[in-house]
């Protein structure tokens, strides 16, 4: 992996593990602040939902900025975030703490997708933005299992104090690695040309909106399963209890590998990619559902699952940098916020199956229906954007000229 790629990624790293390495200290943090339980998992919800309000909207107050110096800055604030969090002595402070470093994770992780594109070639830019969603896929790996055993061995303050001296180690590296200029089109010239309202006009695209809906529901699908992956496991399989977290990385492989295999397939074509992604991710769920009682065949099928669920990211990154050239980074911003959704809409889904009567296993059959009507929406936006090219537009052009330059499908 080239340097500036690696750089950004590891910063994606950083800011994926502060949101969800709390679910492994809940318990300590209860404990300390003397909260319940449920009270501390708020700190989820409120980093969650400072990613989802915030990023947008940080993103839209910046678009003026060099690019390099945004990805600083939002480190920056990053890193102040959790330093205050470390040494919060209640926990107001620490939800405001948590708010506050939620704002720079939707900004930073979309302008790392789209410089990551910027340095690329056309044909390798979906490529490169998934060689940085593996920020994601190591903070559940790696990032989130090393923070919790810090945190039960020294304190839950250590974990911020591991990921604050992790976050400073990145921004030295993006400020060695990272461009300083880019080219005066690729530094983001379209947004900085226009003004915050001619911006906003991109989300009247009806093809923004519906890619949006789509990522919503893919990433909704996603969570439906993964969310109660232990319960289906052990419950359904009858793994027992060790062998769940051997199984969590075999899964976590397989997310790896998938979202390699997604930019590559979305580099040929991204709306080609797009409707794969998630036809593999429909079949997969379904053969999960069939080997789910059986160990070994559950084991391979939810290696499968891995990666066909996290494919999808990089297709879906990449088909709003198709639709959206005018304010990319707005635009991608945007769809973090609605990968965020995806995560909620997705736990609750697999809860209301469980609450309803159907049994953890049927939780593969929710996530299976709303692939299908993610798949369903992509074939309609397919058959009525056949005018619009599925190529992903090179960005170091202006819209128009990369709509000259885009190949009749």
């Amino acid at each position: 992996m080239p340097l500036p790629l690696l750089a950004l990624m590891l910063g994606v790293f950083c800011v994926g593990t502060a949101e969800v390495v709390i679910a492994g200290i809940l318990p300590e943090m209860s404990a300390d602040l003397d909260v319940s339980i449920p009270m501390a998992g708020l700190l989820v919800t409120g980093y969650a939902l400072g990613v989802t309000i915030g990023g947008p909207i940080v993103t839209l107050l910046t678009t003026k900025w060099s690019r390099k110096v945004l990805l600083l800055s939002l480190m920056g604030v990053f890193i102040v975030g959790n330093v205050i969090a470390a040494l919060a002595p209640n926990y107001g402070t620490l939800m405001g703490a948590r708010i506050f470093t939620s704002l720079s994770h939707g900004t930073f992780a979309a302008v790392a997708w789209h410089v990551a594109a910027l340095m690329s070639p056309p044909d390798k830019q979906a490529t490169a933005m998934a060689k940085i969603a593996l920020g994601f896929n190591f903070a559940n790996v790696l990032g989130s299992p090393i923070g919790t055993f810090i945190g039960q061995q020294f304190g839950w303050r250590s974990t911020f104090v591991y990921i604050t001296v992790f976050a400073l180690v990145c921004n030295l590296l993006i400020f060695k690695f990272v461009p300083s200029t880019l080219s005066t089109e690729s530094d983001g010239a379209a947004e900085n040309g226009a003004s915050l309202r001619e911006q906003m006009k991109v989300f009247r695209k009806g093809s923004l909106q519906l890619s949006m809906l789509i990522t919503v529901l893919a990433q909704g699908a996603v969570f439906t399963t993964s969310t109660y992956l232990a319960p289906l496991l052990r419950d359904v399989g009858h793994f027992p209890a060790a062998m769940v977290g051997i199984l969590l990385i075999v899964f976590g492989i397989g997310s790896v590998l998938g979202n390699i295999l997604g930019g590559k397939a979305a580099d040929a074509n991204v709306m080609r990619g797009v409707l794969r992604a998630q036809a593999a991710l429909l079949a997969a769920l379904l053969v999960f559902w069939i080997a789910s009682p059986h160990q070994i065949p559950a084991a391979v099928a939810l290696f499968v699952f891995g990666a066909a669920g996290f494919s999808i990211i990089p297709a879906l990154q990449a088909r709003i940098l198709a639709v959206a050239s005018a304010a990319p980074a707005l635009a991608l911003s945007a769809n973090v916020s609605a990968f965020n959704l995806g995560n909620g809409l997705g736990a609750w889904l697999g809860g209301t199956t469980i609450d309803l009567g159907f049994g953890v296993r049927d939780v593969t059959l929710t996530a299976a229906l709303a692939t299908a009507v993610a798949l369903s929406l992509s074939v309609v936006m397919w058959a009525h954007g056949r005018r619009e090219s599925p190529e992903l537009p090179p960005l170091d052009a202006s819209p128009a000229d990369a709509a000259l330059t885009q190949k009749t499908p």
